[in-house]
């Protein structure tokens, strides 16, 4: 009977298959494991809509505050010539020295002398100090006005022209109220923001001159960072020797994407500026300086881009009689070419917005003109900014805002064209 108990199996427990999913150990994995993915995609969804909020609270408040710096403030000012000490002949004004009598005649005494008659004691305060500007050029358009009375708009002064886009300031309500009243005030677009230059007046200064400083800026580093940065990744990439000196350059080719932009600012100092002795503030010493910024991004984003291209599409070329440098240049080179444009696009994006080197090599100088040339002085977008935000006046605040919608706008344009490009030019396989 020992016996007989003794080989008699005894039952066990039933193991749990490991893929048994109605388990209650599996049921809680389950559950543990979709609550971890829920928590998940909220934190995604919460870093992402954070990021949104940053983005429209930025660009609501750059388009609210810059939407009032492309509108200018006027005012309709009778001008006597008659009884100004303007003192002006018309007659000189038909010959070839038209522009000496005018830079001889007392024009902004004459305006200051017809805003007083016009509004009281203190009706020079309400115009601005450039008025005077406005009616030199009614005078130079049309020399007959001289000896009449007409009326000339000129810009407002600076608080004058916040009252009438903010609503009266309670400083000057009197004063806004009464030129409100005479019916004299008008609000219009600022053409002369988009064509003019800098200036110490916020009614006068325009965006032009730092705008097209920043395009033949552009223009340079793009010449000298595009091609010398494709070939030295395509050099680095189908040419260069495997050895330590190759892997030096390739360290410090990466070292130098990571280098602080004011570091470059102090090189183009000492080489372009006290050894070159090329000239300061100059549109060619900037992109020269923006360039040896830009160039490793451009040979990293075109090494990465080269070495994406499939060894297949060698082979095939080298195997229907291709040269190496008709299968670099005819087949790699076209096949990469997108990728080099994306690495194009994101150093000249950063290119476009750099300050710090640009202020080292002396672009931050008061240009009064746009520049003719690329060896014209000239400052750039990003300068201009931060010279105008530096200011005291409260007229430049939104002249600032305005500033950064132009630049805005600028690299938009300036990406959209190299992602027009790069797709153009993208072929698949």
């Amino acid at each position: 009977m020992t016996e007989l108990a003794a080989m008699t199996p005894v039952p066990t427990a039933p193991k749990r298959i490991p893929t048994d999913w109605k388990s209650d150990l599996m049921q809680r994995r389950i559950r543990k494991r979709y609550a971890s993915e829920r928590r998940f995609r909220f934190i995604g969804l919460a870093a992402v809509s954070l990021s949104v909020a940053f983005l429209a609270f930025l660009l609501i408040t750059m388009i609210g505050n810059g939407a009032r710096g492309f509108t200018q403030t006027d005012i309709r000012l009778p001008v006597n010539f008659a009884q100004t000490s303007l003192m002006l002949d018309p007659t000189a004004l038909t010959g070839p020295n038209a522009e000496a009598a005018l830079a001889a005649a007392n024009i902004q005494g004459a305006t200051e002398e017809a805003a007083v008659a016009a509004f009281g004691p203190d009706g020079a305060d309400y115009i601005s100090d450039g008025a005077w500007l406005s009616v030199r050029a009614a005078i130079r358009k049309d020399p007959a006005i001289l000896g009449k009375t007409v009326d000339i708009a000129v810009p407002a002064s600076t608080h004058i022209d916040i009252a009438a886009k903010n609503g009266a300031d309670p400083e000057i309500r009197a004063a806004y109220q009464k030129l409100e009243a005479t019916g004299r005030l008008s609000t219009g677009f600022n053409l002369n923001f988009l064509t003019g230059s800098n200036s110490n007046d916020p009614t006068l200064v325009g965006i032009w001159g730092a705008f097209k400083g920043s395009l033949l800026t552009m223009i340079v580093t793009l010449l000298l960072a595009f091609p010398i940065g494709v070939l030295a990744a395509l050099y680095l990439e189908e040419y260069a020797p495997r050895n330590r000196w190759t892997d030096l350059i390739e360290v410090s080719i990466n070292n130098l994407a990571a280098v602080p932009s004011i570091i470059f600012g102090l090189l183009g100092l000492a080489v372009f500026l006290n050894v070159m002795h090329l000239p300061r503030s100059a549109a060619l010493v900037g992109g020269l300086t923006l360039a040896l910024m830009t160039m490793p991004v451009i040979v990293i984003a075109g090494r990465n881009a080269i070495k994406s291209v499939p060894p297949s599409i060698r082979d095939a070329a080298l195997g229907i009689g291709a040269s190496p440098v008709q299968v670099v240049f005819h087949h790699v080179l076209p096949l990469a070419l997108p990728g080099i444009l994306t690495g194009t696009i994101i150093g000249m994006a950063r290119a476009l917005g750099e300050t710090a080197p640009l202020l080292m090599i002396g672009m931050r100088a008061f240009i009064p003109a746009p520049p003719a040339g690329i060896t014209d002085p000239a400052t750039v977008l990003p300068v201009q900014i931060y010279l105008w935000a530096d200011e005291v006046s409260r007229g430049f605040v939104e002249k600032t805002s305005a500033a950064i919608i132009v630049l805005l706008v600028f690299l938009l344009s300036m990406n959209g064209l190299a992602i027009y490009l790069r797709n153009k030019f993208e072929q698949r396989w």
